[in-house]
C-alpha cells in the first residue's frame, strides 16, 4: 500500500504531496525533509529503493525532480517504479512536455492525474489512454 507520494525538486521544494495515511502536520513536514535528505544524496549507481523508517521509498529522478512513493516494505519495488514512470509519461502527454513550472502553476491538474491513477493507496489505473481520456473529459467540463 502506498503511504504517500511526493514530488520534490533538488532544492527540497515540495511540488506535490499526496497522503494516503493520516499524519499530523508536524510529522508530514518532518517526513518531507527526511525523504529529501535520504533521496537526494544517493548516487545514480545505487538502486531506486531505500528503506525508510518502517516503510520503503521507491523513487525516480527526472531532470531536476524526484518522484517518490512511500510504500510497505514487502511491496513490489518494480511495480512502483513502473507506476512512477507511467505517471510521468501521462503528465508529459497531458502537459505536452511537462516541466516543473507546469506542476507549480497547474497543481490542481496534477492532483487530478494522481487521483485518476492512484486510489486509497493503491494503483488504480495503468492505461495511459484511459487516464488521458478522463482528463480530457474533465478539461472539457471546465
Amino acid at each position: 500500500m502506498i503511504r504517500f507520494i511526493l514530488i520534490q525538486n533538488r532544492a527540497g521544494k515540495t511540488r506535490l504531496a499526496k497522503w494516503f495515511m493520516p499524519f499530523e502536520d508536524d510529522e508530514k513536514q518532518k517526513l518531507i525533509e527526511e525523504v529529501h535528505a535520504v533521496v537526494t544524496v544517493r548516487d545514480a549507481k545505487h538502486t531506486n529503493f531505500v528503506e525508510f523508517r518502517s516503510f520503503k521509498i521507491v523513487y525516480r529522478r527526472y531532470a531536476g525532480l524526484y518522484f517518490c512513493v512511500c510504500c510497505d516494505v514487502d511491496d513490489n519495488n518494480l511495480a512502483y517504479l513502473e507506476a512512477i514512470h507511467n505517471f510521468v509519461e501521462v503528465l508529459n502527454e497531458y502537459f505536452h512536455n511537462v516541466c516543473e513550472l507546469d506542476l507549480v502553476f497547474n497543481f490542481y491538474k496534477v492532483y487530478a492525474v494522481v487521483d485518476e491513477m492512484f486510489l486509497a493507496g493503491e494503483i488504480r489505473e495503468t492505461s495511459q489512454t484511459k487516464v488521458l481520456r478522463q482528463l480530457q473529459l474533465l478539461t472539457q467540463m471546465e
